[in-house]
Parts: C-alpha cells; sequence; structure tokens
C-alpha cells in the first residue's frame, strides 16, 4: 500500500522523518514534495495529497505543516479526504478505527521526530471498525459525515 506524503516548506525538517516511519512500518511512501525549504503555500501540498489519495495512487496520506492547522483545514475542503491534526497517538490510531480518517496531519513545529515516528506508526497500524460487530454505531457516524459532502 502506498501512503502519500507532502509537506510545505515548514513541514520539511521532518518529513525524511516521516518518509522513514512510513518505510518501517513495510509501507511505500509517495513524496509528493515539498523538496526544499523554499517558501510555498500548504494549500498546494494538500490538493496534490488528497488528490493522489482520490485517484487510487495512495491509499493513505500524512501531511506536514508548520502548526498542522493550514495543511488539515485545506485537506478536508476534498471530497473523500478525511484529514485529522493528531499530535498524540490515540488519536491517530482513533481517527482511523472509529471516523475513517485517511489522511494524519502534523505540524512540524509541534513534534520532536521521536514522538511523530509513533504517530505514524499508530495511523498506519489502524484500521477502520465499523464493520465489525458491536461496532456498527462507527459505520452510521461516518456514513452521516459522507453526506454532509453533498
Amino acid at each position: 500500500m502506498n501512503i502519500a506524503i507532502a509537506c510545505d516548506h515548514a513541514g520539511f525538517p521532518l518529513k525524511e522523518t516521516i518518509l522513514e516511519a512510513v518505510r518501517t512500518a513495510g509501507y511505500e511512501p509517495l513524496d509528493l514534495g515539498a523538496f526544499n525549504v523554499t517558501p510555498d503555500d500548504y494549500p498546494d501540498y494538500a490538493e496534490k495529497l488528497g488528490r493522489a489519495i482520490q485517484r487510487g495512487e495512495a491509499a493513505r496520506g500524512i501531511l506536514l505543516c508548520g502548526s498542522g492547522v493550514g495543511a488539515n483545514i485545506a485537506a478536508n475542503k476534498l471530497k473523500g479526504i478525511y484529514a485529522c491534526l493528531c499530535h498524540d497517538t490515540y488519536s491517530a490510531h482513533q481517527g482511523v478505527e472509529h471516523d475513517a480518517m485517511n489522511v494524519l496531519c502534523l505540524g512540524a513545529r509541534i513534534l520532536g521526530p521521536e514522538l511523530a515516528k509513533e504517530i505514524v506508526a499508530a495511523f498506519l497500524a489502524a484500521r477502520f471498525t465499523g464493520q465489525d460487530p458491536g461496532q456498527e454505531r462507527h459505520a452510521r457516524r461516518v456514513a452521516k459525515v459522507r453526506k454532509l459532502e453533498g
């Protein structure tokens, strides 16, 4: 499974750590940039990552910017993209398990590399549980969220 990785200039310093964490988890990273710290705009990278998921080039994505907030907002504008800003492992796995999150947003100016690796591992190890016995409420809730997309 391919995992799309994208960042703006502020996320770039953490990107190599994230690429390695994806490889360590047994996945193939799809590096969509940025490729240096030249100032740029996070919505451009959120769109690249979201479109790669929409086209089926990646199953999930990890998006970095300085705080993670702007990238999160931009990514959620794309249909079928369910991005969440997570700075802890619980939110990273629970967002997938209960809410069908498919994009993890991280703040490169907020997290250190070791915590970032743990968060990425939790995100990638998780699976949506909405089809599991006794967990149907998650599928019901996600269906309601998808209806909001129009």
